[in-house]
């Protein structure tokens, strides 16, 4: 009887770690393919998040500063430790191994949160199984099968396999995600009375304070999460007022969730002089259309923002219109978890999975957020990568009805059940394999654009001296010292400023070579427009190099009269 019940604790922990380590081979599988295809570099934003957490311990000011504003800073600092030995920055592998361990996260979490919603949908009252036909035992084993497939359509999904060999943000804030609704799943379904199962709930409620957390400092969506979670945990606190342990835990967790956010205002504040910097200031969302004057075809149109961002969700599971069966399967096991769970947490987990649809909308209607899907106009890729936020759905909502149907009638036939699933599931994803997932194609892209100039500009660099010092500016281009294994401290660039130093840092390194880069660096990398080509002083520059690419602004390499060992 011992060994029985030991067996049965430790069968649930097996199956996890089985889906770990079956998910961690398929992510290195993954990872290693593209890292071959030298494609794990080609996002802008990918470098741009692997430059940030470098330039935190490798630039001429060295510090938490680094981190800048707009961009939250969790996915930086998790990317910093592995960004210390300097090929692991060339390469782009220190960026990589964040997202990866998220994305291994992630598989599991869908898989826990799955079995217990499932799991919760058996009556309270009804025993534990005594035959293995019994009900209950084909409810367990439905609700098992279900989380395997579940996490199938998440760790298979051949969008999210690209996403999670690169450092873009997506998998990490996925996986808090998740977590946060698998740790809430544990909180509202344990019983509300004192004891060990009070203390699992208070337990679980903490653990989903820390991932919402976590997810608050990697995007913003985490904000818009927190704020669905903060009202929902104070209605279940309301249907168990009397239980005062409850109200205290529930008080933290609404406290806790609230710290980030506020911190990261009080940051920008101090340090930007305005708590909303990520919001309106130079590099904001806004600014960034402003700048780009990219078509928003659903400004001020929320049902068509709505469209838009659906649109992108399906085809991150299957080419063209195929994915409107995925949108439907999601509806019917809305209505389904709605129904059978009504009297657990359906509901609860119902509006989370399906709350990014909502904060898309508004961000693409009324928050200079562009999202472009390619048979659309205007016909173009951008931001695709926003259509994973609903792959949860997707995936507990395969999950759920699998499971359905198994605890049904055709429970004798779960086999032909499951493998109908699984070959209707591997059928679409072969055929975005086929066409090229379009995180994937959007990434190529953007590549496709910087390749010929950077390329061009990498080869001059290598033409001078080692050790040199360079005045550039590094937003659009600090690609460029990555693959090159510059290190940052060697690039006075604009970032080497004190930003709280209002209204300008006139005395900053970067203002001090922009006025007479003679005294400060060896030479001048000016790419036409930005800013080391508006501002910078031309006497006693000496031109090198024009190097021109076709579709981009040329670039030009000046020298100045400094000598190599006299530079700063």
């Amino acid at each position: 009887m011992k060994q029985r019940n030991v067996s049965a604790k430790t069968a649930p922990a097996n199956r996890l770690t089985r889906i770990g380590t079956l998910a961690a081979w398929v992510s290195l599988g993954s990872f290693f393919y593209y890292l071959r295809q030298g494609d794990i570099l080609m996002h802008g934003d990918a470098v741009a998040h692997i430059n940030i957490a470098r330039r935190v311990f490798d630039s001429l000011n060295p510090g938490p500063l680094q981190l800048g504003t707009v961009w939250l800073p969790l996915p930086h600092v998790l990317m910093i430790p592995f960004l210390l030995p300097d090929k692991m920055w060339q390469s782009g592998i220190g960026g990589s191994i964040p997202s990866m361990i998220a994305y291994v996260l992630g598989v599991i979490g869908i898989f826990r949160l799955t079995t217990g919603l499932l799991e919760s949908a058996a009556p309270a009252e009804e025993p534990a199984p005594s035959r293995p036909d019994s009900r209950s035992a084909i409810r367990t084993r439905a609700a098992e099968l279900g989380g395997f497939i579940a996490a199938f359509v998440y760790g298979a999904n051949p969008n999210l396999l690209y996403m999670q060999a690169t450092a873009l943000t997506e998998p990490l804030a996925l996986a808090f995600y998740i977590w946060a609704m698998v740790y809430l799943v544990d909180f509202a379904k344990a019983p509300g009375k004192d004891g060990p199962e009070s203390d699992a709930a208070h337990r679980a409620l903490r653990r989903c304070a820390y991932c919402i957390a976590g997810a608050e400092l990697t995007r913003y969506d985490g904000w818009f999460l927190a704020g669905i979670l903060g009202a929902l945990v104070l209605i279940i606190t309301g249907l168990r007022w009397k239980d005062c342990a409850l109200r205290w835990s529930a008080l933290k967790f609404l406290v806790g969730i609230s710290v980030a956010p506020i911190l990261w205002m009080v940051y920008n504040a101090a340090v930007y002089g305005n708590a909303l910097a990520f919001a309106n200031g130079s590099y904001s969302a806004k600014a960034i259309e402003a700048r780009v004057q990219a078509p928003n075809p659903a400004a001020h149109n929320l049902w068509a923002a709505a469209s838009y961002f659906l649109k992108s969700a399906q085809v991150t599971l299957a080419v063209g219109d195929w994915g409107r069966f995925w949108l439907l399967a999601a509806i019917v096991a809305t209505a389904f978890m709605a129904w059978r769970l009504r009297k657990q947490t359906a509901l609860a987990i119902v509006v989370l999975l399906w709350s990014p649809v909502a904060f898309y909308s508004l961000s693409i209607a009324y928050g200079s957020v562009v999202l472009h899907v390619p048979m659309w106009w205007p016909f173009a890729i951008f931001n695709q990568r926003y259509g994973l936020e609903l792959l949860p759905l997707f995936a507990v909502s395969a999950g759920v009805l699998v499971a359905g149907v198994l605890a049904g009638r055709f429970a004798v036939h779960q086999w032909k059940v499951v493998a109908a699933a699984v070959a209707l599931i591997v059928a679409s994803y072969a055929f975005v394999w086929v066409q090229k997932p379009l995180c994937w194609q959007e990434a190529w892209r953007n590549w496709e654009m910087r390749r010929g100039l950077d390329t061009a500009v990498e080869l001059a660099i290598k033409e001078l001296p080692p050790h040199s010092i360079f005045l550039m500016d590094t937003d659009e281009h600090v690609g460029i010292m990555e693959r090159q294994a510059i290190p940052l401290r060697r690039v006075v660039n604009n970032q080497d400023t004190r930003p709280w130093i209002h209204p300008a840092d006139t005395e900053s390194m970067w203002e001090q070579a922009l006025r007479d880069p003679g005294k400060k660096v060896n030479y001048v990398i000016a790419f036409e427009g930005d800013l080391v080509d508006k501002d910078v002083n031309r006497t006693d520059l000496t031109l090198l190099e024009v190097i021109h690419s076709s579709g981009q602004p040329p670039a030009r390499i000046y020298q100045t009269r400094l000598p190599m060992n006299q530079s700063r």
